[in-house]
């Protein structure tokens, strides 16, 4: 669509580098004539928005019908402090489809996980409320004077579910009130939420040449620019956005953020991000559709055979992770607990569960997300070295204690636990795991004794 002959984003910029004003609403107007001495801050940011440029206000957005859970009457008129994504489709109902369908949109279904099981009752419920439902969402409530429970609000999680029944808040990354497009695409926006022990994608993004080239070249990113194509409009480095989110040459933008990611890296276990969905029946994007639309963000600046290569690197690495650590593990530790050797109806109450969650949640994520995005102190030290700490220090000895204590109890769970210890053993005597045992072949064994004393040799001198 086009205004004389360009593009309506290039127009709402033009409009706002002369100080156009816009012809807003009647009802917009009074809400401005208030809210300007009792929030300019918010005012001012809306002045700068593409929004403002476009007729498009406070009531614009904020305006509600009386019969909306969560409105009521304010000034003469009929509102809603949250505005949805279904407030926002009105206006903008592709990114309303795609959101809905994406990984995003169904973030609040962490309630039902070991996350928030941590939160709620491990820690406290005050605890997730101001941890956990600030990045995932919370189920919004509304009281009887229509009024948001302030145990629910302020919340601007990225799943959150809606009075209105919509999921998700485009506020989480389109701050309001400016909405800027700058700040949308800039890697602290998704590190809110995408930091930490278990997912820590902002750090990571930040050690690896992707982050260094960012910081060192933001005043060349161009992140203002209405349609900021990569390779086009800016070359300097990607970002989150470039990589997930954002145009190339060849698709357009794209609101759902998995639809170019192939593995997912969240559960113990890696899956093929549309695995689930599949089994379910659901119509998903094939996995390998995925891949490529990565790809074709990835050759804007690598060749294909670059590209290529790191990608078998990172399959490579997955598999390390899946057979070596992460399958073996879960098989114990689901053998413990139908055994009935720790219990199965609550979790985090034997500590070889926090030892399990540990290997998978934070490390093993660790490990494999530093591989994906191209930082080798995440894919090693905070990664795979602290898988293997934690698998053969910590895991296999705990698990190896509660079978000997099983044992002596007697009966079935004397039986359960010669089983799991014949598991643990036909584990530990694989290829990977048999230099544990002190088993492994003398002749690899031979090759690194060399290559150590070479470097002793190299090195001791000084």
């Amino acid at each position: 669509m086009t205004t004389s002959g360009i593009t309506i984003a290039a127009f709402l910029v033009l409009t706002a580098a002369v100080g156009a004003v816009a012809a807003v609403s009647d009802a917009t107007r009074e809400c401005v004539s208030c809210h300007r001495d009792l929030m300019p801050g918010l005012v001012g940011e809306w002045e700068r928005s593409q929004h403002y440029n476009a007729d498009v206000g406070c009531f614009e957005c904020h305006g509600a019908a009386s019969t909306e859970p969560d409105a009521f009457e304010h000034q003469g008129q009929t509102i809603a402090i949250i505005v949805s994504p279904k407030d926002c489709s009105r206006c903008h109902p592709a990114e309303y489809e795609q959101f809905e369908r994406s990984h995003h949109a169904n973030a609040g279904a962490i309630l039902g996980s070991l996350d928030n099981e941590l939160g709620e009752v491990v820690e406290g419920p005050a605890a997730a409320t101001v941890g956990c439902k600030q990045c995932h969402g919370s189920v919004v409530r509304v009281g009887i004077d229509r009024r948001l429970d302030p145990e629910t609000w302020p919340n601007s999680g990225m799943g959150r579910i809606n009075p209105d029944d919509s999921k998700g808040s485009c506020a989480a990354c389109h701050s309001r009130h400016a909405f800027a497009d700058e700040l949308a695409r800039r890697p602290e926006n998704c590190g809110k939420c995408h930091l930490g022990p278990d997912h820590p994608q902002k750090e990571i993004y930040e050690e690896s040449k992707h982050g260094i080239a960012f910081y060192g070249n933001v005043d060349k990113m161009n992140l203002g620019n209405p349609s900021w194509v990569v390779g086009r409009d800016y070359s300097a480095a990607p970002t989150c956005a470039t990589c997930h989110i954002s145009a190339t040459a060849g698709q357009p933008i794209i609101h759902d953020v998995g639809d170019r990611i192939s593995w997912t890296l969240r559960p113990p276990i890696t899956q093929r991000i549309d695995a689930a969905a599949g089994t379910a029946g659901k119509p998903v994007k094939p996995w390998a559709e995925r891949r490529d639309s990565m790809k074709d963000v990835c050759i804007n600046c690598h060749t294909s055979s670059y590209v290529d290569a790191h990608y078998q690197q990172y399959d490579d690495a997955i598999a390390l992770y899946d057979e070596k650590f992460a399958r073996p593990a879960t098989d114990v530790y689901k053998a413990l607990r139908a055994s009935g050797i720790i219990t199965a109806d609550v979790t985090f109450d034997d500590p070889i569960e926090w030892t399990y969650f540990y290997l998978w949640h934070h490390e093993g994520r660790r490990a494999r997300m530093g591989v994906a995005m191209f930082a080798p102190d995440y894919a090693q030290w905070h990664g795979f070295y602290e898988v293997g700490d934690r698998f053969y220090q910590h895991f296999v000895p705990e698990a190896r204690g509660l079978v000997e204590a099983a044992r002596g109890t007697g009966g079935e769970k004397a039986n359960e636990a010669d089983r799991i210890s014949t598991l643990i053993d036909e584990i530990l005597h694989r290829d990977e795991h048999k230099w544990y045992l002190n088993q492994e072949d003398p002749a690899v064994k031979a090759a690194r004794k060399q290559a150590a004393d070479q470097f002793k040799t190299r090195y001791e001198k000084y």
